[in-house]
Protein backbone atom coordinates (compact mmCIF):
# COMPACT_ATOMS: atom_id res chain seq x y z
CA UNK A 1 0.00 0.00 0.00
CA UNK A 2 1.65 3.64 -1.21
CA UNK A 3 2.19 5.21 2.22
CA UNK A 4 0.06 8.88 2.59
CA UNK A 5 2.64 10.52 4.85
CA UNK A 6 6.83 10.48 5.40
CA UNK A 7 8.02 11.17 8.92
CA UNK A 8 11.55 11.80 8.33
CA UNK A 9 13.54 11.71 11.51
CA UNK A 10 12.91 8.30 13.77
CA UNK A 11 13.71 9.62 17.12
CA UNK A 12 12.09 11.54 19.86
CA UNK A 13 9.80 13.24 17.80
CA UNK A 14 9.06 11.36 14.21
CA UNK A 15 8.55 8.22 16.32
CA UNK A 16 5.77 8.97 18.32
CA UNK A 17 4.06 11.53 15.28
CA UNK A 18 4.38 7.80 13.43
CA UNK A 19 2.75 6.11 16.15
CA UNK A 20 -0.06 8.52 16.21
CA UNK A 21 -0.46 8.58 12.57
CA UNK A 22 -0.60 4.95 12.00
CA UNK A 23 -3.36 4.44 14.92
CA UNK A 24 -5.24 7.19 13.10
CA UNK A 25 -5.10 4.56 10.02
CA UNK A 26 -3.09 6.53 7.86
CA UNK A 27 -0.26 4.93 5.79
CA UNK A 28 3.22 6.01 7.26
CA UNK A 29 6.72 5.67 6.14
CA UNK A 30 9.17 6.16 8.14
CA UNK A 31 12.91 7.60 6.80
CA UNK A 32 15.63 7.64 8.95
CA UNK A 33 17.90 10.79 9.40
CA UNK A 34 20.91 9.43 11.42
CA UNK A 35 21.68 7.02 14.73
CA UNK A 36 18.51 8.38 16.22
CA UNK A 37 16.97 6.71 19.66
CA UNK A 38 13.58 6.89 20.05
CA UNK A 39 11.28 6.41 23.23
CA UNK A 40 9.10 3.59 21.94
CA UNK A 41 9.05 0.14 23.69
CA UNK A 42 9.42 -2.82 21.64
CA UNK A 43 5.93 -3.95 21.79
CA UNK A 44 4.83 -0.44 20.56
CA UNK A 45 7.59 -1.00 17.77
CA UNK A 46 6.01 -4.20 16.95
CA UNK A 47 2.16 -2.81 16.73
CA UNK A 48 3.52 -0.26 14.77
CA UNK A 49 4.85 -2.77 11.92
CA UNK A 50 1.15 -5.03 12.33
CA UNK A 51 -0.57 -1.80 11.66
CA UNK A 52 1.61 -1.03 8.54
CA UNK A 53 4.43 1.01 9.47
CA UNK A 54 7.63 0.84 7.08
CA UNK A 55 10.78 2.62 6.87
CA UNK A 56 11.69 3.87 3.48
CA UNK A 57 14.05 1.19 1.47
CA UNK A 58 14.98 4.20 -0.14
CA UNK A 59 14.78 8.09 -0.52
CA UNK A 60 13.06 7.94 -3.66
CA UNK A 61 10.11 6.77 -2.02
CA UNK A 62 9.80 10.26 -0.63
CA UNK A 63 8.68 11.29 -3.59
CA UNK A 64 5.10 9.01 -3.27
CA UNK A 65 3.15 10.93 -0.58
CA UNK A 66 1.16 13.67 -0.24
CA UNK A 67 2.45 14.86 3.41
CA UNK A 68 6.07 14.97 4.28
CA UNK A 69 6.73 16.05 8.25
CA UNK A 70 10.76 16.84 9.62
CA UNK A 71 11.20 15.82 12.60
CA UNK A 72 15.68 15.52 12.29
CA UNK A 73 16.52 16.24 15.95
CA UNK A 74 18.29 19.56 16.34
CA UNK A 75 20.77 19.52 19.29
CA UNK A 76 23.12 22.06 20.80
CA UNK A 77 26.06 22.64 18.94
CA UNK A 78 29.58 23.44 20.71
CA UNK A 79 28.95 27.46 20.29
CA UNK A 80 25.47 26.89 22.20
CA UNK A 81 22.67 27.18 18.94
CA UNK A 82 21.04 24.54 17.29
CA UNK A 83 22.65 22.55 14.98
CA UNK A 84 20.45 22.20 11.61
CA UNK A 85 22.80 19.68 9.82
CA UNK A 86 20.26 17.15 10.17
CA UNK A 87 17.42 19.14 9.29
CA UNK A 88 19.50 20.26 6.27
CA UNK A 89 20.34 16.88 5.19
CA UNK A 90 16.91 15.89 5.50
CA UNK A 91 15.75 18.79 3.52
CA UNK A 92 17.89 18.34 0.93
CA UNK A 93 17.01 14.64 0.51
CA UNK A 94 13.16 15.78 0.43
CA UNK A 95 14.07 18.35 -2.24
CA UNK A 96 15.10 15.73 -4.65
CA UNK A 97 11.99 13.84 -5.13
CA UNK A 98 9.53 16.40 -4.05
CA UNK A 99 6.18 16.58 -6.11
CA UNK A 100 3.98 19.18 -6.98
CA UNK A 101 1.11 19.43 -4.23
CA UNK A 102 2.81 17.54 -1.49
CA UNK A 103 2.69 19.47 2.35
CA UNK A 104 5.93 19.67 3.91
CA UNK A 105 6.18 20.47 7.64
CA UNK A 106 9.01 21.15 9.92
CA UNK A 107 8.30 19.98 13.86
CA UNK A 108 11.94 20.11 14.67
CA UNK A 109 12.62 22.56 17.52
CA UNK A 110 14.60 25.42 15.57
CA UNK A 111 14.34 29.31 15.73
CA UNK A 112 11.72 31.83 14.58
CA UNK A 113 12.29 32.31 10.87
CA UNK A 114 14.03 29.05 9.99
CA UNK A 115 10.96 27.36 7.72
CA UNK A 116 11.22 30.62 5.55
CA UNK A 117 15.07 31.28 5.86
CA UNK A 118 16.39 28.25 6.32
CA UNK A 119 14.11 25.27 4.68
CA UNK A 120 12.43 26.97 2.07
CA UNK A 121 15.52 27.75 0.30
CA UNK A 122 16.62 24.22 0.16
CA UNK A 123 13.28 22.80 -0.83
CA UNK A 124 13.09 25.24 -3.66
CA UNK A 125 16.73 24.53 -5.02
CA UNK A 126 16.82 21.14 -4.57
CA UNK A 127 13.60 20.70 -6.46
CA UNK A 128 12.65 23.58 -9.07
CA UNK A 129 9.21 24.03 -7.30
CA UNK A 130 8.02 26.95 -5.50
CA UNK A 131 6.58 27.31 -2.01
CA UNK A 132 3.07 28.28 -1.67
CA UNK A 133 2.55 27.77 -4.77
CA UNK A 134 3.65 24.52 -6.18
CA UNK A 135 4.08 22.95 -2.77
CA UNK A 136 2.54 23.63 0.78
CA UNK A 137 5.09 24.73 3.67
CA UNK A 138 4.22 24.90 7.17
CA UNK A 139 5.79 25.21 11.21
CA UNK A 140 4.09 22.92 14.28
CA UNK A 141 5.89 22.58 17.49
CA UNK A 142 6.46 19.01 18.25
CA UNK A 143 4.53 18.46 22.50
CA UNK A 144 5.75 15.32 22.95
CA UNK A 145 5.55 14.54 26.34
CA UNK A 146 7.26 10.88 26.29
CA UNK A 147 5.41 8.24 28.82
CA UNK A 148 2.86 10.94 29.34
CA UNK A 149 -0.38 8.82 29.46
CA UNK A 150 -2.70 11.68 30.12
CA UNK A 151 -1.97 13.93 27.01
CA UNK A 152 -1.57 12.22 23.46
CA UNK A 153 -1.28 13.55 20.21
CA UNK A 154 -4.53 12.78 20.19
CA UNK A 155 -5.75 14.90 22.57
CA UNK A 156 -2.84 17.35 22.42
CA UNK A 157 -3.71 20.64 20.23
CA UNK A 158 -1.49 21.38 17.59
CA UNK A 159 -0.33 24.69 16.41
CA UNK A 160 0.08 25.11 12.87
CA UNK A 161 1.77 28.23 10.90
CA UNK A 162 1.80 28.34 7.02
CA UNK A 163 3.56 30.35 4.99
CA UNK A 164 0.40 31.25 2.97
CA UNK A 165 -3.46 30.59 4.68
CA UNK A 166 -3.61 27.97 2.00
CA UNK A 167 -0.30 25.99 3.63
CA UNK A 168 -1.92 26.49 6.76
CA UNK A 169 -5.25 24.84 5.59
CA UNK A 170 -3.56 21.79 3.89
CA UNK A 171 -1.52 21.32 7.17
CA UNK A 172 -4.58 21.60 9.31
CA UNK A 173 -6.01 19.19 7.27
CA UNK A 174 -2.96 16.24 7.20
CA UNK A 175 -3.12 17.44 11.81
CA UNK A 176 -6.94 17.45 12.07
CA UNK A 177 -6.81 13.11 11.07
CA UNK A 178 -4.56 13.46 14.02
CA UNK A 179 -5.82 15.46 16.74
CA UNK A 180 -8.70 16.74 17.96
CA UNK A 181 -8.03 20.69 17.63
CA UNK A 182 -5.84 22.26 15.52
CA UNK A 183 -4.83 26.37 16.20
CA UNK A 184 -3.94 28.24 13.18
CA UNK A 185 -1.23 30.64 14.47
CA UNK A 186 -0.47 34.10 12.27
CA UNK A 187 2.35 32.30 10.22
CA UNK A 188 5.14 29.80 10.38
CA UNK A 189 7.23 32.73 12.42
CA UNK A 190 4.76 32.78 15.16
CA UNK A 191 4.62 28.77 15.17
CA UNK A 192 8.02 28.38 15.69
CA UNK A 193 7.88 30.73 18.36
CA UNK A 194 5.38 29.20 20.40
CA UNK A 195 8.27 26.50 20.66
CA UNK A 196 10.63 28.52 22.00
CA UNK A 197 7.84 30.19 24.80
CA UNK A 198 6.97 26.61 25.46
CA UNK A 199 10.52 25.29 26.24
CA UNK A 200 11.44 28.21 27.85
CA UNK A 201 8.79 28.54 30.17
CA UNK A 202 9.25 24.71 31.68
CA UNK A 203 13.09 25.97 32.49
CA UNK A 204 12.71 29.07 33.68
CA UNK A 205 9.85 27.69 36.36
CA UNK A 206 11.87 24.54 37.00
CA UNK A 207 14.88 26.90 37.47
CA UNK A 208 12.75 29.07 40.13
CA UNK A 209 11.93 25.85 42.24
CA UNK A 210 15.45 24.46 42.23
CA UNK A 211 16.33 27.89 43.90
CA UNK A 212 13.64 27.92 46.34
CA UNK A 213 14.70 23.87 47.45
CA UNK A 214 18.34 25.69 48.01
CA UNK A 215 16.81 28.50 49.87
CA UNK A 216 14.21 26.59 51.85
CA UNK A 217 17.34 23.79 52.52
CA UNK A 218 19.08 26.72 54.10
CA UNK A 219 16.14 27.89 56.06
CA UNK A 220 14.89 24.63 57.52
CA UNK A 221 11.76 24.88 55.12
CA UNK A 222 9.96 21.42 53.86
CA UNK A 223 9.60 22.90 50.48
CA UNK A 224 7.49 19.65 49.28
CA UNK A 225 5.13 21.02 51.88
CA UNK A 226 5.22 24.30 50.27
CA UNK A 227 4.52 23.20 47.09
CA UNK A 228 1.60 21.07 48.08
CA UNK A 229 -0.19 23.89 49.71
CA UNK A 230 0.77 26.48 47.07
CA UNK A 231 -0.94 23.96 44.27
CA UNK A 232 -3.96 24.25 46.06
CA UNK A 233 -4.81 28.06 44.62
CA UNK A 234 -7.15 27.72 41.43
CA UNK A 235 -5.40 30.50 39.57
CA UNK A 236 -1.80 32.44 38.93
CA UNK A 237 -0.01 28.98 40.27
CA UNK A 238 1.01 25.56 38.03
CA UNK A 239 3.59 24.00 40.69
CA UNK A 240 6.97 22.67 39.12
CA UNK A 241 9.56 20.48 41.38
CA UNK A 242 13.00 20.90 42.04
CA UNK A 243 15.40 17.75 40.77
CA UNK A 244 19.02 17.25 40.89
CA UNK A 245 18.71 18.54 37.05
CA UNK A 246 16.82 19.37 34.00
CA UNK A 247 17.19 16.13 31.51
CA UNK A 248 15.04 15.69 28.13
CA UNK A 249 15.35 16.47 24.11
CA UNK A 250 14.23 20.00 24.62
CA UNK A 251 17.00 22.66 25.35
CA UNK A 252 16.52 25.96 26.57
CA UNK A 253 17.06 28.32 24.06
CA UNK A 254 17.80 32.55 23.82
CA UNK A 255 17.91 34.28 20.13
CA UNK A 256 21.53 35.03 20.58
CA UNK A 257 22.84 33.06 17.43
CA UNK A 258 19.92 34.28 15.68
CA UNK A 259 19.44 38.01 16.38
CA UNK A 260 22.08 38.94 18.79
CA UNK A 261 19.95 39.47 21.45
CA UNK A 262 19.67 37.29 24.60
CA UNK A 263 16.69 36.22 26.55
CA UNK A 264 18.25 37.36 30.06
CA UNK A 265 15.81 35.29 32.06
CA UNK A 266 16.18 31.71 29.98
CA UNK A 267 20.16 32.42 30.85
CA UNK A 268 19.88 32.74 34.42
CA UNK A 269 17.65 29.77 34.49
CA UNK A 270 20.14 27.75 32.90
CA UNK A 271 22.78 28.86 34.88
CA UNK A 272 20.56 27.76 37.98
CA UNK A 273 19.78 24.18 36.48
CA UNK A 274 23.51 23.89 35.27
CA UNK A 275 24.60 23.97 38.92
CA UNK A 276 21.71 21.68 40.45
CA UNK A 277 24.16 18.24 39.87
CA UNK A 278 26.79 20.21 42.11
CA UNK A 279 24.04 20.95 44.32
CA UNK A 280 23.29 17.61 44.92
CA UNK A 281 27.28 16.33 45.48
CA UNK A 282 27.25 19.22 48.09
CA UNK A 283 24.57 17.95 50.08
CA UNK A 284 25.69 14.44 49.67
CA UNK A 285 29.19 15.01 50.75
CA UNK A 286 27.57 16.82 53.62
CA UNK A 287 25.40 14.10 54.74
CA UNK A 288 28.27 11.61 54.82
CA UNK A 289 30.48 13.88 56.70
CA UNK A 290 27.03 14.48 59.28
CA UNK A 291 27.77 10.95 59.91
CA UNK A 292 31.43 10.46 60.65
CA UNK A 293 32.15 9.56 56.87
CA UNK A 294 34.30 10.98 53.80
CA UNK A 295 32.89 11.18 49.99
CA UNK A 296 36.93 9.50 49.37
CA UNK A 297 36.24 5.60 49.26
CA UNK A 298 32.50 6.18 50.46
CA UNK A 299 30.06 3.29 48.32
CA UNK A 300 27.38 5.44 46.55
CA UNK A 301 24.19 3.94 45.14
CA UNK A 302 23.00 5.94 42.04
CA UNK A 303 18.63 4.98 41.94
CA UNK A 304 17.49 5.62 38.55
CA UNK A 305 19.35 7.42 36.08
CA UNK A 306 17.27 8.05 33.41
CA UNK A 307 15.70 11.59 32.81
CA UNK A 308 11.91 10.43 33.09
CA UNK A 309 10.46 8.45 35.42
CA UNK A 310 9.66 5.00 33.69
CA UNK A 311 11.41 5.40 30.40
CA UNK A 312 14.97 4.41 29.17
CA UNK A 313 15.98 7.78 27.76
CA UNK A 314 18.66 8.84 29.38
CA UNK A 315 19.09 11.97 26.93
CA UNK A 316 20.08 15.06 29.22
CA UNK A 317 20.01 12.97 32.65
CA UNK A 318 22.04 14.62 35.37
CA UNK A 319 22.86 11.24 36.59
CA UNK A 320 25.85 11.61 33.99
CA UNK A 321 27.97 14.33 35.73
CA UNK A 322 26.25 13.33 39.08
CA UNK A 323 28.35 9.83 38.80
CA UNK A 324 31.48 12.22 37.56
CA UNK A 325 31.77 14.11 40.28
CA UNK A 326 31.25 11.48 43.07
CA UNK A 327 34.35 9.58 41.66
CA UNK A 328 36.21 12.79 40.91
CA UNK A 329 36.07 13.09 45.04
CA UNK A 330 37.11 9.38 44.94
CA UNK A 331 33.57 7.80 45.85
CA UNK A 332 33.13 4.01 44.76
CA UNK A 333 29.78 4.22 42.20
CA UNK A 334 27.33 2.13 41.30
CA UNK A 335 23.93 2.13 39.79
CA UNK A 336 20.81 0.16 39.78
CA UNK A 337 18.21 1.61 36.96
CA UNK A 338 15.29 -1.43 35.75
CA UNK A 339 15.32 0.41 32.17
CA UNK A 340 19.12 0.77 31.96
CA UNK A 341 20.54 -2.71 31.67
CA UNK A 342 24.12 -1.41 31.37
CA UNK A 343 25.51 2.37 31.98
CA UNK A 344 28.73 3.82 31.41
CA UNK A 345 30.96 7.41 32.73
CA UNK A 346 33.34 8.17 30.89
CA UNK A 347 33.80 5.30 28.68
CA UNK A 348 33.72 3.17 32.11
CA UNK A 349 31.18 0.35 32.57
CA UNK A 350 29.71 1.00 36.65
CA UNK A 351 28.63 -1.62 38.14
CA UNK A 352 24.92 -2.51 38.21
CA UNK A 353 23.04 -3.23 41.50
CA UNK A 354 21.03 -6.17 40.67
CA UNK A 355 18.80 -5.81 43.90
CA UNK A 356 18.18 -2.33 44.76
CA UNK A 357 17.09 -3.38 48.63
CA UNK A 358 20.34 -5.11 49.41
CA UNK A 359 22.83 -2.74 47.36
CA UNK A 360 21.04 0.28 49.70
CA UNK A 361 21.42 -1.41 52.84
CA UNK A 362 24.91 -2.09 51.65
CA UNK A 363 26.05 1.64 50.69
CA UNK A 364 27.00 4.60 52.55
CA UNK A 365 24.09 7.25 50.52
CA UNK A 366 21.82 6.38 48.47
CA UNK A 367 20.77 8.90 46.39
CA UNK A 368 17.64 8.65 44.72
CA UNK A 369 17.96 10.23 41.34
CA UNK A 370 14.58 9.01 39.61
CA UNK A 371 11.53 7.51 40.97
CA UNK A 372 10.29 4.71 38.79
CA UNK A 373 7.13 3.10 39.85
CA UNK A 374 8.96 -0.22 40.08
CA UNK A 375 10.68 1.03 43.04
CA UNK A 376 9.20 0.70 46.70
CA UNK A 377 10.30 3.62 48.43
CA UNK A 378 9.06 3.28 51.75
CA UNK A 379 11.06 -0.54 51.56
CA UNK A 380 14.14 1.75 50.61
CA UNK A 381 13.78 4.64 53.37
CA UNK A 382 13.99 1.51 55.71
CA UNK A 383 16.98 -0.44 54.15
CA UNK A 384 19.08 2.38 53.19
CA UNK A 385 21.81 3.35 55.40
CA UNK A 386 21.33 7.46 54.29
CA UNK A 387 19.18 7.81 51.47
CA UNK A 388 19.53 11.26 49.34
CA UNK A 389 16.01 12.01 47.94
CA UNK A 390 16.26 14.51 44.95
CA UNK A 391 12.56 13.91 44.05
CA UNK A 392 10.55 14.24 47.19
CA UNK A 393 8.97 10.76 46.36
CA UNK A 394 9.96 9.03 49.72
CA UNK A 395 7.26 9.66 52.31
CA UNK A 396 7.79 12.47 54.82
CA UNK A 397 10.87 12.06 57.43
CA UNK A 398 12.47 9.17 55.21
CA UNK A 399 15.21 10.37 53.78
CA UNK A 400 17.03 13.52 53.32
CA UNK A 401 15.44 15.37 50.89
CA UNK A 402 16.60 17.91 48.30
Amino acid sequence: MPADLAVIGLGHLGLPLAQAAVAAGIPTLGYKTGPEAGSLTAAELRRMLSRGFRTAAGPAELGRVRTAVICAPTPRGADGTLDLSQVEAAARTLAAHLRPHTTVILESPVQPGTTEEFLRPLLEEGSGLRAGRDFHLAYSPSRVDPGNRDFTPANTPKVIGGLTPACTESAAAFYNRLTDKVVRARGPREAETVQLLETNFRHVNIALVNEMAVLCNDLGVDLWDVIRCAETKPFGFQAFRPGPGVGGHAVPQDLRGHTGRTLRMVELAQQVNNHMPQYVIQRAATLLNEHGKSARGARVLLLGVTYKPDLADQQGSPAQEIAIRLMELGASVSYHDPHVPSWSVLNRPLPRADSFYEAAADADLTILLQQHRTYDLQGLSVKAQLLLDTRGATPTGAAHRL
